[in-house]
């Protein structure tokens, strides 16, 4: 039986992950900041599908315990066969108002965290001649707008590079970069997002299901949802001066 790595595990994307992947019979390590969410998910996962379970608590914002997930990945007495790179979350207003520690912060979790985990897993697969690496990124990437749509940039881009250098070794690498989804991100975040029209919005159980599809295709860039794909498509043909004024608007100060 093949074993799966979550990070993020406990509640949107990354919860919809485990369920998908211990559904179709993969062993599941859950990595998150609370352990009695992973406890919680530990307990539902073995007992509605009969897998085995193991949880990890991680702060990927902290080093020390990237490291810790980075060993569990690289164990050879412990394969993972599939790692998700899940983790994440945003910071409410514009750059120049944070703390940098804060940036710092978010930037060590979306992408320093990525990177570290990706070397990990990539190398114990190619190893073994076989593997997957998903790295959750974001339609946002695709645009300019604040430190967040440049890290997820940074997260597709990284992960186009790695399935190049993974090409013909047995191990894929694959980008899934959704767009906005029906998660608790958002809250977190802080940011109302009543004006999204309900056309954008995804459900994060079928865009996973989709990823996984993309992923047995051997895909390098998952992008759920027709609008989306179509979105991304335009994106292509757009000026950058004018992807960069939307950008601008967006974060613009409210007078």
């Amino acid at each position: 039986m093949s074993t799966a790595l979550v990070t993020g595990a406990t509640s949107g994307i990354g919860l919809s992950f485990a369920h998908q992947l211990a559904e179709r019979g993969h062993d599941v390590v859950l990595v998150a900041r609370d352990r009695v969410r992973l406890e919680n998910v530990s307990d539902e996962l073995r007992a509605k599908y009969g897998v085995a379970t193991e949880i990890l608590v991680a702060d990927l914002a902290e080093r020390a315990d990237t490291g810790k997930v980075a060993e569990r990945l690289a164990d050879r007495a412990r394969p993972v066969d599939l790692l998700v790179n899940n983790a994440g979350y945003s910071l409410k207003g514009h750059f120049l108002d944070h703390d940098v520690t804060e940036e710092e912060a978010l930037f060590d979790v979306l992408c320093r965290a990525v990177l570290v985990l990706s070397h990990a897993a990539a190398n114990a697969m190619r190893g073994r001649g076989h593997g997957a690496v998903v790295n959750v990124s974001s339609v946002a990437g695709f645009i300019a707008a604040g430190t967040y749509s440049a890290e997820k940039s940074f997260v597709t881009v990284f992960t186009e590079g790695l399935a190049s250098e993974l090409a013909g070794s047995g191990v894929t690498a694959t980008a899934l970069c959704p767009g906005f989804t029906h998660t608790e991100f958002h809250e977190r975040a802080g940011v109302s997002m009543s004006r999204i029209p309900d056309f954008l919005w995804l459900e994060s159980d079928r865009l996973v299901r989709d990823c996984l599809d993309d992923v047995a295709k051997g895909k390098v860039v998952s992008v759920p949802g027709p609008q989306y794909k179509a979105i991304v498509g335009g994106l292509r043909f757009v000026p950058r001066s004018l992807v960069r004024s939307r950008g601008a608007r967006v974060h613009r100060p409210k007078r």
